[in-house]
């Protein structure tokens, strides 16, 4: 596998793998840097099969050495922003060796357990897992054996941690690698460039990295993800593949990015990480008329599955790849996958069944022709004196009124009823908070059932949303009374 990856890099000669600040860099450039840096690692003491952190955003140098980690059969634990409490958390459940930083200055190798280098604070949390002593071989290896493979690479994610402390997901980057090698390289002439909008440290980002670098095709590295540079991305390099999640797109459409921009080039946006509304996936279908629009599906314990939708407007989808299993149960679905993680580092695994199928915790709506809707997350719904909502059917019906620009709709606790809706609208022009909250009770009437019209209305300069380009739902509403 490795000389496979090796061989068509290659290959792919000088052909145009990256586009860094700007800057073109050929696959004899990025073979090139995986080595050299595969050198440095080796020349700080970076050992095979220990674990290392990477800590950086899409670069040359963050790409080479992922590439230069995987060949050395390292495990890699990539983290766009390193923190404290990170770092604890990974040394805690991971006992990394290393860490490498991938800034504008360059490469920076440091063991974070050597005295003097900035060793983190350990954590206060007691490991569950019998581990050795940190610092030693052992211990250092300790999660690569987890892998049950001496001679296979490893990948550590963190979930996004919106509830507690992130969860520390273990895969196999050999099967992750393995199955984009599976897709014959790509001709010159029909090569894709790609931009790279979700994070590093995403499992989505991962996956479109290797699909799009393993075929031969262009990588597209932004420094920022705001709307205005994400579209001049995409007239500056003509790009034909846009991957990136709702919220975004709602932003370029409501800033009015697309009309400061060329954007003719693009022929397909796959979207995902979170839920589509109905409505907003009308607007993005009315804006983008020529591009194709696909739903895809994963989750940072399964990978991302290959999906068909049934078509550009509609919110339905089929998990179609080969490799992945789903299956629906009290209208949950489960996958199982070939790429599925092996396990948490420091949680039971009780999202897993007896039987291996991943509960996913997203609701869905299987249509007798087999393609599915998501409904919502499961932890999301709204019980309001028995009765239930998902946050999606509400926001989908409010994105239909002229006055609202977005909204985000989350349970608050409730004496009477358990819960009550509460929701936050950035509206559309200048609005009065008691006309939009006018506004908004007459919108819903007859459109919704009478629990479902939410109980505080809260007006907004801005939706909160993650680096990741999610929206917030954990915090509490704004301009509450």
């Amino acid at each position: 596998m490795r000389e496979e990856l090796v061989r068509r890099f290659e290959d792919f000669g000088t052909r145009t793998a990256l586009f860094d600040r700007g800057a073109a860099v050929t696959y004899e450039e990025l073979l090139k840097r995986v080595r050299d840096i595969r050198e440095r690692l080796e020349l700080h003491g970076v050992e095979p099969r220990e674990t290392v952190v990477v800590q950086g955003d899409y670069s040359l140098d963050s790409v080479a050495t992922l590439f230069s980690l995987f060949l050395n059969r390292n495990v890699v634990v990539p983290v766009a922003n390193l923190t404290d409490t990170t770092l604890d958390t990974l040394v805690e459940h991971c006992r990394p060796g290393h860490v490498v930083e991938t800034a504008e200055a360059g490469v920076t190798v440091r063991s974070i357990a050597a005295p003097g280098s900035g060793a983190p604070r350990r954590a206060a949390v007691e490991d569950p897992r019998p581990t050795a002593t940190p610092g030693t071989a052992e211990d250092r290896g300790a999660v690569h054996g987890r892998l049950g493979d001496p001679d296979a690479a490893g990948l550590v994610l963190l979930s996004s941690g919106s509830t507690g402390a992130p969860k520390v997901i273990l895969h196999s980057l050999d099967a992750i690698v393995g199955e984009k090698l599976e897709k014959r390289p790509r001709r010159r002439s029909n090569a894709l460039n790609i931009l790279m909008v979700l994070m590093f440290d995403h499992i989505g980002g991962i996956n479109s990295l290797l699909s799009t670098l393993l075929v031969g095709g262009t990588a597209v590295l932004p420094r920022h993800r705001t709307p205005e540079e994400i579209c001049a991305l995409i007239e500056r390099h003509r790009i034909l593949v846009l991957p990136t999640s709702p919220t975004l797109l709602n932003l370029i459409m409501v800033g009015g990015y697309h009309h400061a921009h060329d954007l003719s080039s693009l022929r397909l946006i796959t979207y995902g990480t979170e839920p589509m509304p109905e409505e907003l996936l009308q607007r993005v279908h009315r804006t983008f008329p020529g591009v194709r629009l696909l739903q895809t599906f994963g989750t940072s314990e399964t990978g991302i599955a290959t999906t068909t939708s049934a078509s550009s407007s509609s919110p339905y989808f089929k998990i179609s790849g080969p490799g992945v299993e789903y299956r629906i149960v009290d209208g949950e679905l489960q996958l199982r996958t070939r790429t599925q993680f092996l396990g948490y580092l420091n949680y039971d695994d009780d999202a897993v069944t007896e039987d291996r199928w991943f509960r996913t915790g997203d609701l869905v709506e299987e249509a007798a022709d087999g393609y599915l809707r998501i409904k919502g997350r499961a932890k999301e719904v709204i019980n309001v004196g028995g009765e239930k909502l998902l946050p999606l059917e509400l926001e989908s019906v409010l994105l239909g009124s002229p006055l609202v620009e977005d909204c985000v709709v989350y349970g608050r606790p409730n004496a009477i009823t358990g819960q009550s809706v509460c929701v936050d609208i950035k509206p559309m022009g200048e609005l009065t908070r008691a006309a939009l909250r006018k506004h908004v009770t007459e919108f819903l009437a007859g459109r919704v059932e009478s629990f479902k019209v939410p109980s505080k209305i809260n007006m907004v300069e801005t939706i909160a949303v993650s680096d990741r380009m999610k929206k917030l739902r954990s915090r509490p509403g704004a301009d509450e009374e």
